[in-house]
């Protein structure tokens, strides 16, 4: 089996579960220090990866925010930010969204073969677009990003991509925030969706850190051998 990158699924919900209401406008589920603490999780990392939903729906720029992180980053020889990735199958992405025309690192947009011309049309002046064959999957695209030099892959959402991730198999790492608030509405967007996930009743992930931020918390679980404290 091919090399794939330490994989680092973070992500914050509700205590019923939720990413986000239903509505358009943006539900804030943390807080300053928490977003430093991303800031800083996001420096250490390769690249990060979105999918099409969060960068339609949320609009993320998805860089290290703070001064000395780009700093030191760039004395390493790297991009002030990581690399941006996601991935779509009908190429329904703006090119003028936030994902695509800030920061100074490459973009990487996968999809599958039947949309590749189009992608390459529409996104092809902002972005990579990689040929992801028939259907893009997770551990394919894992391996890919290995190949190009990512060794530490931070996953931001949404939940359909935290799903793949998980049931496939490929998360090292979670770091869950909670928000002291419920959403209430089954019609937002759930954390993950269904699925057979390697953890369960028999097999329960390892929790290795439990940290307050203010009225938030950090849940952060160990998910496989190569776990790194």
């Amino acid at each position: 089996m091919a090399d794939r990158p330490y994989t680092l699924l973070s992500c914050g919900m509700s205590l019923d579960g939720y990413l986000d209401n239903a509505t358009d406008q943006r539900l804030l589920l943390s807080n300053d220090a928490d977003f430093d603490r991303v800031d800083e999780v996001r420096a250490g990392c390769d690249a990060i990866l979105v999918g099409a939903t969060t960068v339609r729906k949320d609009n993320p720029r998805l860089l290290v925010r703070g001064a000395r992180r780009r700093e030191a980053r760039l004395a390493t020889g790297r991009p002030g930010s990581p690399l941006k990735v996601t991935m779509t199958r009908k190429a329904r992405l703006d090119p003028g969204a936030n994902f695509f025309t800030t920061g100074d690192s490459t973009k990487l947009v996968y999809c599958p073969a039947e949309t590749v011309d189009h992608a390459r049309d529409r996104l092809g002046s902002v972005a990579t677009v990689v040929d992801g064959g028939r259907t893009v999957r997770m551990r394919g695209l894992s391996e890919d990003l290995h190949e190009r030099g990512v060794r530490r892959l931070l996953v931001e959402g949404g939940g359909t991509v935290h799903t793949q991730f998980l049931t496939d198999g490929l998360a090292d790492e979670l770091q869950l925030v909670m928000a002291p608030f419920f959403v209430g509405d089954s019609h937002a967007r759930r954390f993950v969706g269904d699925g057979m996930f390697p953890w369960g009743p028999e097999h329960r992930a390892t929790l290795v850190e439990t940290r307050t931020m203010g009225d938030v918390v950090l849940l952060r679980y160990a998910l496989s051998a190569r776990f790194e404290s």
